[in-house]
């Protein structure tokens, strides 16, 4: 008897995923290119499903706290999200540039891209968090906090932007190993920074033996910790693993041409993502005239569409490796086929997810809390959103692919219409104009959401982007 079509299908899955998560294949410039989508998007959705779900483990021990707990995450992550822009913009600079070199079989020239990228991350983390340390209880103020909120919540705010440092580290060395091709080292340190801040979330927000209870601040505490140490890691690996990117000692030398040419291709990375989340911080503005409840619906029906948006982000992620190590090889075609059959991948999951959510929206949100109001506004938020599902999933990829072709600037103009030109003025005249309350605000999101890819896939189709040299 020979074994059925199934058998010899799941068992390659199996050996495929094996290889994938091992990291053993780094060539993706030649062969099948599913299977390339496949060995570089499994360690990637890991990755970021690892992220998603300390997201949803995270806002679930915070609200056994308060709403006000609740809504001081919603309201310092609306800001820090301006450092996550740093941190990507950057982290997309280092990866395109990373892949290139590596396509052009130039690891020598990978290795001076990535000190100095490094170094860059160093210093913009140091500002940020001292202005974070000095002026907590001014940004929640500014963001429209109570006086009770803020002083539960501003040392969350205190410890989060003021250890920044662990964070844009924690981006910007994986954007490097992905560039590389080694995405399954970056899946391994989000594995190690977000178990540990499973394990510590509640030992420091409520307390364990000699540890006192922090509170909402004890999260911030447990997330740096835990980021931290996965930093020390990822240095581990640069100097002494199995990366293709090794650095030694003479390595560390900063080199100014190369510095100017990763600031200039972050520049558009850094503007397109702060479009993004300068967008999200109104948002969250007029989110919180209608109350903290309201707030905190919003906030939770965020972290949980972040379990789903993580592993699209992860098959985005590989299209941007994908295009950048194929335009190095000098095969733009294969860069453009990478990014459209990675596109239907994540329009397939993306339409599944949408589903879910539209039917339990409810269960699910009052899963993290079961105040009436909460439940309501976050269910509301997760089956509007999730209309535009299938439209976010190529609107992420091919974004992506223009961020992995070192065409940074493309994308940040469809941002800068999408959000600002049509998002937020839709957003603010629906929900207070016209009296929408928090419904006007998701539906800004929705049809912004699908305007921005609708207009990426037309620009991506012109294919300009195959010429941009980094």
């Amino acid at each position: 008897m020979t074994p059925s079509n199934n058998t010899l299908t799941f068992k390659k899955f199996i050996q495929y995923f094996w290889i994938a998560v091992s990291g053993k294949e780094t060539e993706f410039t030649s062969g099948s290119i599913r299977k390339a989508i496949f060995m570089l998007s499994i360690p990637m959705i890991l990755e970021m499903l690892m992220e998603s779900i300390f997201a949803l483990v995270d806002i679930a021990y915070v609200s056994k706290v308060s709403v006000n707990a609740v809504a001081t995450i919603g309201l310092t992550e609306s800001v820090i999200t301006l450092v996550y822009a740093l941190a990507i913009g950057l982290s997309m600079a280092a990866t395109a540039v990373v892949a290139r070199r590596i396509g052009e079989k130039d690891v020598q020239g990978a290795r001076i891209a990535a000190v100095q990228a490094i170094s860059l991350g160093i210093l913009i983390s140091i500002v940020i968090g001292v202005i974070g340390m000095i002026y907590a209880k001014e940004i929640l103020a500014l963001m429209g906090g109570e006086p009770d909120l803020i002083a539960e919540g501003y040392g969350y705010t205190q410890v989060m932007i003021g250890g920044n440092i662990t964070v844009v580290l924690l981006f910007l060395i994986n954007a490097i190993f992905r560039g590389a091709g080694n995405a399954s080292i970056a899946m391994w340190t989000l594995v190690l920074s977000n178990g540990l801040n499973i394990i510590l979330d509640p030992m420091f927000i409520f307390g364990f033996g000699p540890i006192p209870e922090f509170g909402v601040m004890g999260a911030a505490i447990a997330t740096n910790i835990g980021r931290g140490t996965a930093v020390i890691f990822q240095l581990a690996v640069l100097f002494f693993g199995w990366g293709k990117i090794k650095l030694a000692l003479q390595d560390l030398v900063l080199n100014f041409k190369v510095m100017v040419n990763l600031i200039k291709v972050s520049l558009g990375g850094i503007a397109q993502f702060l479009i993004g989340t300068s967008s999200w911080i109104f948002l969250m503005r007029i989110m919180s005239e209608f109350g903290s409840e309201v707030l905190a619906g919003y906030t939770i029906a965020i972290r949980v569409m972040m379990f789903t948006l993580m592993p699209s982000w992860g098959m985005s992620n590989a299209a941007a490796t994908l295009v950048g190590q194929n335009l190095g090889a000098k095969q733009p075609d294969r860069a453009e086929t990478s990014v459209w059959k990675t596109g239907k991948y994540n329009a397939i999951f993306m339409g599944t997810v949408s589903l879910i959510y539209l039917i339990f929206a409810k269960s699910i949100v009052s899963w993290f809390n079961t105040t009436p109001a909460v439940v309501q506004n976050g269910a509301l938020c997760l089956q509007v959103i999730a209309l535009g599902y299938v439209f976010y999933a190529y609107g992420m990829v091919v974004s992506q692919a223009f961020n992995g072709a070192g065409d940074t600037r493309t994308p940040t103009k469809i941002n800068l219409v999408s959000f600002w030109f049509i998002q937020l003025p839709l957003a603010y005249v629906a929900a207070l104009v016209l009296g929408w309350g928090a419904m006007g605000v998701f539906v800004a999101i929705t049809f912004a959401e699908v305007l921005l890819a609708i207009i990426a896939m037309v620009w991506f189709k012109k294919g300009k982007w195959k010429q941009v040299q980094v």
